[in-house]
């Protein structure tokens, strides 16, 4: 058959249009996002145009190197190489793949705190666990949706798989954690409305994740299959209760989570993102959602090891309940499953829905970004509101700083900020530095009675304690059970459970190590600004 001329991503013919007009088989490519990547080779993008232009996916998902996708950046070893030019790359790759399509594409990216999520030198806002801090944050929440709406934006990108709907209830969680706004209901659904109402400011649409609800576990779904095994009354009550309510204000998509939820299946370990009872049972019909179903990645291992037979994986997922088929990686066999084994209705019924979707999104896009952004003035506001004290008083700290102290930092780099600030004081005895990862921390100088500890673990996820070292740990607490300690940690709150933190003479989260949070934190410790941050999660001790 001849190619048809190519459509324009202005000129998105209309429904009536298209289901006239497309093939069944061009109809089903449409419920296909494969993944593509930033820094692929020349001969793996003409194959991924080959891919768009055989197949008609309907869009794509863009990472930003295959190494750093999903499964591999969780499960092995990989060299992620830095590529300094990576947002410009994005922009070029839209375009030239925007040219390759038969019908336009829609762009997809997790920029959950910007697109620094996935390329490098591109504004980066603060993780969910940060936001959740604020109070009262409707508003400045609202901007930071905004604000990477514009980002995305700008670069050819309509749909941003976020914000994240998830309840974080449990401590050990290693992939959600940090990337919620915490543990309450109520605070994770104004805060994940107020995001996507920002984000809708900019004309890019949203997706709450992971539908349903991903909070309570304590294995990565990148990895293995989690499994949450509560009741249906504490179900509706928590993990739900955000969904609902997003579902209410009319969110236009819900991303399917790789989790096992036997309460709602039947007492089958059923993965949510292949599961009718849930997409179709509780979703669609208990919570009457009529939007877009988007399936998490399908290249996750909780999912893609059950389905080792080529195809198979994506026609599971497509006669789940799922509209779009979010990183499948068997494009041409699932699309000869569904057409060999679905419904005409049904096929219909998800181009419908996936189609109006598209023609929003390049509505939206028509228009071009508001000007005026400042990132670095909203980053500065989100510094000072989520800044915590959660153990101490100003007054400990205004005679903790006028008697004398010393300094021990642990980065496995010399931050800016903070540190700089402390060094034009003068006034300082000792100053020592130490890696987070150091396994004989003997040689670190403890002969003063005060010490400021200036904490900065180098990961945000839990597993390995952060990267601190079990030796590194156990000197802190000794510093805070023989010494008067001041902390200000600068990363994930969750490092404390790992500290004997009641017994320091102040304990403080700026939680981000960005250059503004630090300068914040070091201003809070003089005492010319307040902590006006409340931790969003309750902490547990998890001392050996």
């Amino acid at each position: 058959m001849a190619k048809k001329e190519q459509v324009q991503t202005d000129d998105l013919m209309s429904y009536a249009q298209a289901t006239a007009c497309l093939t069944r088989e061009e109809k089903i490519g449409q419920f296909f996002m494969p993944a593509v990547f930033i820094n692929d080779t020349e001969e793996e993008i003409v194959k991924i145009e080959s891919l768009i232009r055989d197949h008609h996916v309907g869009g794509i998902c863009f990472f930003h190197s295959r190494a750093s996708a999903a499964t591999n950046y969780e499960g092995e070893e990989h060299t992620v190489v830095y590529n300094a030019e990576s947002l410009l790359v994005l922009e070029q790759l839209v375009e030239r793949y925007q040219r390759a399509a038969k019908y336009p594409l829609m762009i997809a990216i997790d920029a959950e705190w910007g697109l620094a999520m996935r390329i490098e030198n591109a504004p980066q806002f603060p993780y969910a666990i940060t936001l959740g801090a604020m109070e009262d944050s409707e508003e400045l929440v609202y901007e930071v949706g905004r604000h990477i709406a514009h980002d995305c934006k700008k670069a050819g990108i309509h749909w941003n798989f976020a914000p994240v709907a998830d309840i974080n209830l449990n401590p050990e969680n290693p992939v959600i954690g940090y990337r919620s706004f915490g543990e309450d209901k109520l605070a994770v659904t104004r805060n994940a409305l107020a995001y996507l109402n920002g984000m809708h400011s900019e004309g890019v649409l949203g997706a709450a994740k992971h539908f349903p609800g991903h909070g309570d576990t304590a294995t990565d779904s990148h990895l293995g299959l989690p499994v949450i095994g509560k009741d249906l009354g504490s179900l509706e009550s928590q993990e739900l209760y955000p969904f609902r309510q997003m579902i209410d204000a009319g969110i236009e998509a819900i991303m399917a989570g790789h989790l096992s939820v036997p309460a709602l299946t039947g007492g089958k370990n059923t993965p949510a993102s292949v599961s009718g009872e849930i997409i179709q049972g509780t979703l669609r019909e208990k919570l009457g959602f009529g939007g877009v179903v988007v399936s998490d990645a399908l290249n996750m291992h909780s999912v893609s090891r059950m389905f080792p037979e080529k195809g198979l994986l994506e026609w599971e997922a497509f006669r789940a309940g799922n509209d779009v088929l979010c990183f499948s990686e068997q494009v041409k066999e699932g699309i000869a499953r569904i057409l060999e084994n679905a419904p005409e209705q049904r096929i219909e019924e998800s181009f419908k829905r996936i189609w109006g979707l598209k023609q929003k999104a390049m509505q939206n896009q028509g228009s071009p970004p508001a000007r005026g952004f400042d990132h670095e003035a909203l980053n500065q506001r989100l510094a000072a509101a989520s800044l915590t004290m959660e153990v101490g008083s100003p007054g400990d700290l205004q005679d903790f700083r006028n008697a004398g102290f010393s300094v021990l930092g642990i980065s496995s780099n010399t931050p800016q900020g903070f540190v700089t600030a402390l060094e034009d004081r003068g006034d300082i005895g000792t100053m020592s530095w130490v890696s987070p990862a150091e396994a004989s921390p003997a040689s670190i100088r403890t002969d003063g009675e005060k010490w400021l500890v200036l904490l900065y673990p180098p990961s945000v996820k839990p597993t390995n304690t952060f990267g601190i070292s079990a030796q590194i740990l156990q000197q802190i607490n000794t510093l805070m059970k023989t010494k008067e300690v001041v902390l200000y940690l600068f990363g994930n709150p969750y490092v404390l459970q790992y500290l004997e933190f009641q017994k320091a003479r102040a304990v403080v989260i700026a939680y981000q190590d960005f250059p503004c949070f630090q300068e914040n934190a070091f201003r809070h410790f003089l005492g010319e600004v307040k902590a006006q941050g409340k931790l969003p999660v309750t902490l547990k001790t998890r001392l050996p």
